[in-house]
This record gives structure tokens, C-alpha cells and sequence, in this order.
């Protein structure tokens, strides 16, 4: 049937559509609904809900903290791994609690499966299998959406969450194969809609190694990986030992120069180097033949064997995306120790798809020339489930309260990992899959995934998302965190024999009169922990109190200097400028910064000095016009 001629009807109406039922499809459905919304969600295919088509684990470092906020804000993806990881691994502990970050590997039918059912059973939400190929905007304002059956969904707001489907197309070698990932229908007409819309659309790509049969590797020849003995869950309404569970082993093992040489020899075959693939690939999770081209000088580089489930065969060779022909992956996969007689379940491919440019969106998700309609996940340009997810929550709430008629929920880069990742993207566009990293943060101290609860709670609780219960557990915490760092910052410890010794065997100062116990928590070579051998009145407490209390005073200098640093940002993004501010008008700009100004239309003068090309001498400039237009309006 042609587009001419073929029949629509009208099916349903709700307040929020959601476009996508991938991780931020997921997060960005369940929030509306939660919020008491009438909330509908649409999948290409309902077997591809919380699908995990590449990496079977969430978190890692700096993707665990997202995962910690966005169950902070009360979102779902932190209680649905806690319930199907298969290992849990708390990463970066040689280092400082700032960049402490959780790790684990999901079983990965599980995983959607369990987040498939949690959809299904919310409230206020309903779930469709169906393509969207039409978003309706009337007056600027979005309407609603149509399906490839002629099915028209009234809505209030919408969100486009459609991962890496616009126009998706998988490639290996000289095979390419018009598809989702998985070998999932493609979504092959939105992309000439939002284009119809005037939105800019970038090309993509990412990829995912083969998977390849335990039976056929001797893991005799790598070395194990063991999970933690100490659970540390990834959402906060969890306890140790109600997630506790036998672990599964991951193994390591490592490419060699013969593996490097069949990639060499190769190259030519491969659609990024040969040209086929237009798409920009991530630059922070190269595929095999990347690492070979540009970190040449190297000898060997590290491969993960991850299952993919405790009831499939399926292992994860992580370190090993190509895009280069079959039997050419299943040559250099043998070369490596252990996978010598590997059988391929599934080959590696790269994928290609249609994102947006994200600078077109507010610091809401919300786009700016489009009243109603959100952008979340890979659609907005980033890489990760955990980006796509902590994108999701935040779009479902604000669909929410711009239907509610409330201010958005903005997360700045002093409040979140969120506020950082949706910073970036919106006020710096990207023209690669952006994905988060620690060093991304300016205030890494203040945003540790151990305290994202004290930073959001309080959020998620004021927009819908936390119970009260929840809320009261919370409150209960933070005293007890503040009942015991009074507590060690009044309690002095004598210089006992027994103290003496104790400082002796630590490699510490001894004492030549009394000190705070809160002094001696802040040498670096004593512990919390440690100290209970000379703390003698100390409070049976759980984990989570006692480490917060430690953490906020053995880092209490720092953490003020963070603190003051972060009252300066603060200032300038309580500057807020004109919405809609011709910059052409304010005299002394220069053009660059007139031009990416009047592009961006930055919401405060602090969002204004992030963005490249505005110049301190800029900022000064809007400074003194700012000031103008106040004096201004006083006068009138």
C-alpha cells in the first residue's frame, strides 16, 4: 500500500509517547506512568524491551555512577541488575572513593525479561509493538505520532528513544544487512520525518564483538576473574545480603602479533577503512582493527570472556568488535590463547543508524523548536545503556511536568554525572557517540556514586518518583550519618600503650597527647575500619552510614574547596539569560559566539562560557548587557 492511499485510523490517546523501549525507552516510560500519567511505549519488536544487543553488563566506571543516580531519582535500571547480575565487581579501589564505580555482568535474557515485566505490570502504562514513522506537530507543538499500520496515537508530549534503528543497517566485511541490531527490523522512516521537521541528523556507528561457544574454549589458558566477596548493590532500597548469590567467573586472556597480522592484512576488507561506512565510530570503545591501526606500537591487547546468561553458552568476547569479514574474525579469534578451536555463534558486526544533533534539545530534552517533544539515548548521540537510561528518566520527567505545567528538573554539573553527560551533549554537540567518563567530571569528589542518594533523593522524591516510605528510610540515614560524624569529631583518643601500638603497627605518628578520633581518621594510612581496634565506644552501624560519615570527614578539605568552587559555577548559572535573545543585538560579540550563541541559546551566563568559541572577552560582554537590560526594566 502507498503512502497515498493507505488508511489511518485513530487508536489511542495518551499524555506521554514514548518512541523505543530500549534502556532509555525503558526509564523514559516508566517515569510518566509512575508519576500517574497515561503513558504509552512503543518496540519494534517486544523481544527487543531492555534488550542488551551488545556488552551483557551495566555500570563501570563512571557508568556506575549514572546507574547509582538514576536509581537515586527512582528509576528502574539499578533494581533490575541487582536482581540478574551474575557477577558484581566494585571497580577503581586503588585509587580514591571519587572513582569508586560498580561494575556488574548481567544475565542478559534476565535482564530484559525481568524489565519487561516490570513494564508490564505498571500502572497507567501501555506497551506496543509497532514501527513509528510519523511524529504530528501542530503550531510548533507536538500531537501525536502515526504507525507503519496507518494507527494515529494522540499525545500530549513524546519521546524519541529509538537507539540505534533510524535507518539501521549491519555490516561485515562485504556483507551488509539492512537491520536493527540482533538482525531486528530496522526503523526506516522516521528519519525523512524529522528531517521534514528540520531536525539535523547525524550518521553513527558502534559495533559488538561475535559470541562464541563455551564449549569450544579452554579456559585452562586464561586467567580467572572473581567478582567481590562484599555486594555492593546498585540501587539503594537494597541490602547486601538480600542480592547475595553465587558468582559466576569472567577469564582474561590477550591478543598476540599473529592476531595483529591477520587484522593487517586484512584491513582493506573492512567497511570503515574501506569506505562503505559513513557513520563516525566511538572513539572511547574501538573495535579490534582500530586498536591494531592506531595503537600500533602495542604487543597485545586485553579480551574479556563474559557469559551472556547462567542458562546460555553464549560468551562475550569483550575487546574484539570488528566489522571485517567472517571467516577473517573467526582467523584472528583463534590466534588468541584459549579460543584455538573457538566455534562463532553469532558474528561481529558494525552498525550504522541516524542520531540527532543534540544541541538542538534544551538542558530539559526538550527540543527547542518544538514544543512537547524529548530526545533520549542513542537518538541523542551518546553510546552506553547507562547514558541512554539516565537520558530516559530524565525525559520522562520532564515530558511530565511539561505536561503538568511545572519547570523542568535540570541537573547541573555540580548535581549529577546526569547533568555532566546531558551537559555536554546539548551545550557541545558531538560528532562522535559521546560516552561518560570520570574525567568528564569537574566536581568528581562532590558526585561519588556512594552519596548520589543525598544529591537526587530529594529530587525524585519532590517530582513523584520516591515513596514516602523510601523517602523516611532516607531521612533516617542522613541523621545517622550526622549523629556519627559528631561522634568521631568529639571523641579523643588517649595516648594509650595500646593506642601507641596500634599507630606502631600502621606506620603511624605516635601520639604525644590526646587527638581527635577524627584527626586520626584523616591520616592517609588509617581506615575507619581500622581504627574500631582503638574506637571503643563505636555504634554497631550499617555499611552504607559509617562510610559516608568516614568518607565526608577524611576528605573534608577537599571536599570544601569542591564545595567553594562550586558556589562560583553557581553564580553564573543563576544568570539566566533571555530565552529567546537575538544575539545579534547585543553589541560587542563576535561573530563566532554570535553564531553558536544564537544556535545554542544558552540558558544561564554559565551555560553560555561552556560553549566553544564564546571567549571570557564574550562573557563580559553579555555580563554588562545583562546588567543594561536590568537597569532597563527598572527604569520602566
Amino acid at each position: 500500500m502507498t503512502e497515498e492511499n493507505k488508511i489511518t485510523y485513530i487508536a489511542d490517546e495518551a499524555d506521554v509517547i514514548v518512541v523505543g523501549a530500549g534502556h532509555a525507552g525503558c526509564e523514559a516510560a516508566l517515569a510518566p506512568a509512575r508519576m500517574g500519567l497515561k503513558t504509552i511505549v512503543f518496540a519494534i519488536n517486544l523481544d527487543s524491551i531492555a534488550m542488551m544487543p551488545c556488552n551483557p553488563s551495566i555500570g563501570g566506571s563512571s557508568k556506575g555512577h549514572l546507574v547509582r543516580e538514576i536509581d537515586a531519582l527512582g528509576g528502574e535500571m539499578g533494581k533490575n541488575i541487582d536482581k540478574t547480575y551474575i557477577q558484581t565487581k566494585m571497580l577503581n579501589t586503588g585509587k580514591g572513593p571519587a572513582v569508586y564505580s560498580l561494575r556488574a555482568q548481567a544475565d542478559k535474557n534476565r535482564y530484559k525479561e525481568e524489565m519487561k515485566k516490570t513494564l508490564e505490570n505498571t500502572p497507567n502504562l501501555k506497551i506496543k509493538q509497532g514501527e513509528v514513522v510519523k511524529i504530528f506537530v501542530e503550531n510548533d507543538t507536538v500531537t501525536g505520532v502515526e504507525t507503519e499500520s496507518g494507527a494515529i496515537y494522540k499525545a500530549k508530549a513524546v519521546i524519541i528513544a529509538a537507539g540505534t534503528y533510524l535507518k539501521a543497517r549491519c555490516l561485515y566485511g562485504e556483507t551488509i544487512i539492512q537491520s536493527g541490531p540482533n538482525g531486528l527490523k530496522a526503523a526506516s522512516s522516521l528519519s525523512q520525518c524529522l528531517k521534514d521537521l528540520g531536525i539535523r541528523l547525524y550518521r553513527f556507528k558502534t559495533g559488538t564483538p561475535a559470541r562464541i561457544d563455551k564449549k569450544t574454549v579452554d579456559f585452562s589458558k586464561m586467567t580467572p576473574q572473581y567478582g567481590d566477596e562484599k555486594i555492593v548493590p546498585f540501587s539503594f532500597e537494597n541490602k547486601a545480603e538480600d542480592i547475595a548469590r553465587q558468582q559466576v567467573e569472567c577469564y582474561l586472556t590477550y591478543t598476540n602479533k599473529e592476531t595483529h597480522d591477520i587484522i593487517k592484512a586484512n584491513l582493506h576488507r573492512s567497511p570503515m577503512y574501506s569506505g562503505v561506512i559513513e557513520g563516525t565510530g566511538p572513539r572511547y570503545c574501538p573495535s579490534i582493527e582500530d586498536k591494531v591501526v592506531r595503537f600500533a606500537d602495542k604487543e597485545r591487547h586485553q579480551i574479556f570472556i563474559e557469559p551472556e546468561g547462567e542458562n546460555t553458552n553464549e560468551l562475550y568476547v569483550q575487546g574484539m568488535s570488528s566489522s571485517l569479514p567472517e571467516e577473517v574474525q573467526i582467523a584472528l579469534y583463534r590466534t588468541v590463547p584459549g579460543l584455538e578451536n573457538c566455534e562463532f555463534m553469532r558474528t561481529a558486526y558494525a552498525i550504522e543508524y541516524d542520531c540527532i544533533d543534540a544541541t538542538q534539545l534544551k538542558l530539559s530534552l526538550e527540543f527547542k523548536n518544538i514544543h512537547g517533544l524529548f530526545g533520549a539515548g542513542q537518538f541523542n548521540g551518546t553510546s552506553g545503556y547507562e547514558e541512554a537510561a539516565a537520558q530516559g528518566l530524565i525525559a520522562g520527567i520532564n515530558a511530565s511536568r511539561y505536561i503538568q505545567k511545572k519547570d523542568p528538573v535540570i541537573l547541573h554539573r555540580s548535581d549529577a554525572y546526569i547533568g555532566v553527560l546531558i551537559d555536554d551533549i546539548v551545550t557541545k554537540g558531538s560528532r562522535e557517540p559521546y560516552r561518560m567518563m570520570t574525567s568528564r567530571a569537574e566536581y568528581r569528589l562532590l558526585l561519588r556514586q556512594d552519596n548520589a542518594d543525598e544529591r537526587l533523593t530529594p529530587i525524585g522524591h519532590e517530582v513523584g518518583l520516591i515513596s514516602e516510605e523510601r523517602y523516611n528510610k532516607f531521612l533516617k540515614k542522613e541523621e545517622l550519618i550526622a549523629e556519627e560524624k559528631e561522634r568521631i569529631k568529639h571523641t579523643v583518643i588517649a595516648p594509650t600503650d595500646m593506642v601507641q601500638e596500634f599507630l606502631e603497627k600502621h606506620n603511624s605518628t605516635p601520639l604525644k597527647s590526646g587527638v581527635k578520633l577524627a584527626d586520626l581518621l584523616r591520616r592517609p594510612e588509617l581506615t575507619y575500619e581500622e581504627l574500631g581496634e582503638i574506637d571503643y565506644d563505636r555504634p554497631i552501624l550499617d555499611s552504607e552510614v559509617y562510610e559516608q560519615a568516614a568518607i565526608q570527614i577524611k576528605y573534608e578539605g577537599y571536599i570544601k574547596q569542591q564545595l567553594d568552587s562550586v558556589n562560583r559555577f553557581k553564580k553564573l548559572e543563576k544568570r539566566l539569560l533571555p530565552e529567546n535573545l537575538d544575539y545579534n543585538d547585543v553589541k560587542g560579540l563576535r561573530l563566532e559566539a554570535i553564531q553558536k550563541l544564537n544556535d545554542i541559546k544558552p540558558s544561564s551566563i554559565g551555560h553560555a562560557s561552556r560553549i566553544a568559541g564564546v571567549s571570557p572577552a564574550d562573557i563580559s560582554v553579555l555580563l554588562i548587557y545583562l546588567e543594561q537590560l536590568k537597569g532597563k526594566n527598572i527604569d520602566e
